[in-house]
This record gives structure tokens, sequence and C-alpha cells, in this order.
């Protein structure tokens, strides 16, 4: 028989960190300036997802598929139109902002322009101080100690602390953006494409920086990014989003050595490659991305699919596992039946 411990322990390691059960966020538009009648942009589209303890999720597809709207969600920034958020087993939506104060300690966000995201009238001793005032961490002198001991941490020299945003190089401007998410300690920390605003000679250091904490302080990542090459340099298991549904999801290798889902097929075809005998086949794709707001019947991804069989206009294909946690939306390559 399992002693208190060790059954509290095990509970921990077999609950996901989060946990998004047939999550959906829709946003209400109107159809036309004299048309009272209202839209809505299908951003995320129930969605079953899991993020494990101390894993790299990494999150990709096209700009406009989801997957920011996802992440803040998963936040608490946005209010889901339907189905719930599981942090650490606890249902977010059904929390105040006052009971969710306690839970935002446990999660940060690292924003895609490390410029944008800074105040430009505060210093960096002052921005990176901001969440531990907020939520009244330590005394003034710890605090201050802290923000010394985050700066050396991410690489920035203590004597900086006074400077502004505007003093500093992007890959910098970044680096205080991770210290702040860092203040509190958090568990999860959702980082929204941190590098795509970067030189390619400073993305390596940022995301080995990223690699390095998380080994560190066991952190959970949830990595969103449009570059499958940064993707596969970071994540242990990957999910491909296609208009505001999960296409294929599965472990770095299994993404990108056992590809299932045609679209994740198209998008691993345009990742430039330095090998010059490389002769990968280009898939083009057919017209262009359809509209969140009309999507297509069945599977979304149809109308542009060169394996599409007639089924695929009037069946939404289920996210099927094929084995080993693999799994992919495709009436062709997963069938349900």
């Amino acid at each position: 028989m399992l002693n208190t411990t060790t059954a509290a322990i095990s509970a921990e390691s077999a609950t996901a960190l989060v946990e998004c059960d047939r999550l959906v966020k829709y946003f209400p538009v109107k159809k036309g300036f004299f048309q009272g009648e209202e839209a809505y942009v299908h951003a995320v589209d129930d969605v079953d997802l899991r993020i494990e303890r101390g894993e790299t999720l990494g999150l990709v597809g096209e700009s406009g598929c989801g997957k920011t709207t996802l992440g803040r969600v998963i936040l608490g920034l946005e209010r889901p139109t339907s189905g719930r958020v599981l942090f650490e087993g606890q249902d977010m939506s059904a929390l105040s902002s006052r009971e969710m104060k306690p839970i935002r300690r446990r999660m940060q966000v690292i924003f895609q322009d490390p410029y944008s995201s800074l105040n430009p009238r505060k210093t960096v001793r002052s921005i990176i101080m901001e969440p531990l005032t907020i939520h009244g961490i330590g005394t003034l002198a710890q605090r201050r100690k802290k923000v010394m001991d985050l700066m050396e941490e991410v690489g920035l020299r203590q004597e900086l602390a006074d400077r502004y945003p505007h003093e500093f190089s992007g890959g910098q401007r970044q680096r205080i953006g991770i210290a702040r998410a860092l203040a509190l300690n958090p568990s999860l920390v959702v980082a929204d494409e941190p590098v795509s605003a970067l030189d390619v000679s400073i993305r390596s250091q940022v995301l080995n920086l990223l690699e390095d904490l998380q080994e560190k302080y066991g952190l959970t990542y949830l990595f969103i990014s449009h570059d499958l090459s940064v993707v596969e340099h970071i994540a242990d298991r990957v999910a491909v989003m296609y208009l505001g549904k999960v296409a294929e999801i599965g472990t770095r290798n299994q993404i990108y050595d056992e590809t299932l889902h045609p679209y994740t097929e198209a998008l691993l075809s345009a990742v430039p490659t330095t090998d010059p005998g490389d002769k990968h086949r280009r898939i083009i794709l057919e017209g262009d991305v359809p509209s969140p707001i009309d999507p297509p019947s069945g599977c979304r991804f149809h109308p542009r699919c060169w394996l599409r069989i007639p089924v695929c206009s009037k069946i939404v294909p289920p996210l099927k596992d094929v084995g080993h946690g693999h799994a992919a939306a495709c009436h062709v390559r997963a069938p349900a039946l």
C-alpha cells in the first residue's frame, strides 16, 4: 500500500500541467457596416491538448491559424467560448479574477516583440521588479537582489540595471523579457514567437538560454512559432494547427520523420535546407487559406489538399492516435474506422 507522500507524488505526475478540454474561442465580428447580424471568427475550435510537466510543446502553423489565441486562453488572458483549461488540475474558467491572481504567478509569457513589450519609461530594474511588487513578494532589498540575480542568470551585466530599453539591442531586450518572466518562479512559460524578431545570429543564443533555464528550474514551455526549423531545435513534442484546429501532434521525431497530415508535410517541404544535395520535393498548396469566419465543412484543409477524397468535405476528421502518442486528423492517413 502506498503511503500518503508516495500517493501524492504519483497523482501529481499522472496529471498534465495544462489540459485543454474541447476548447473553443470565437470572436464576434460584424458582417457589414449596415448589417446587425454578427459572424464569428473561429480562432480556436474544439482543441484537446495536454502539456506535460517539464516538456517543451512546440505549437506551429501559418499566421492566423489560432496559435497565439490558444496561448492567451491557456494563460487566462482570454475567456474560452466553451470548453475548459485545467492548470495543475484546476479549472481556470470557473475562477474569478481574484481567484486567478495566485495562479497567474505560476504562468508567465515571453512576447514576440522584445521592444514593444517593455515599458520605454521604466528602467530594466523597474521592469524586472514589477511582477514582484504587484504580488507583494519580499522586501525592497530582497526584490533588488532578485533583480540582480535574474540579470546575471540571463546574461546581462548588473551595472546595466538603471538603463532604459532603447539602450539595448534586440537580443538584450529579449533577455530582459525572459528575466521578467522568471521573476515569479513560474511553472509554465508561454513563449510567443520569442526569436522571430531577432537576427539569425542571436536566435541560437536565446534558444540555448531558454533550454538552460528550463533544465535549471524545471520549466514547462509552450513554444509558439511559425518557424519549423526553430521548433525542431527546441521542442520535445510538436502540435500543428490549421484554421483553429490541431491537425497533427506527436514527438519531434514523429512529426519531422514520420509525417502523417498533408498540411504538416507541406509546411516541412517549405523549410529551407543548407544541403545542396537535398532534392526534397517542394509542395505548393492550391488556393488561399480559407476565412476563419466561414471555415470549410468537413476537414478544414480539404480545399487545398492533394489527397482529398469525398468524405473529407463532409465529415470533420477526429484527431486519431495511430500509436505512441502520434495523432493526426486525416481521413486518408489516419482513418477513424
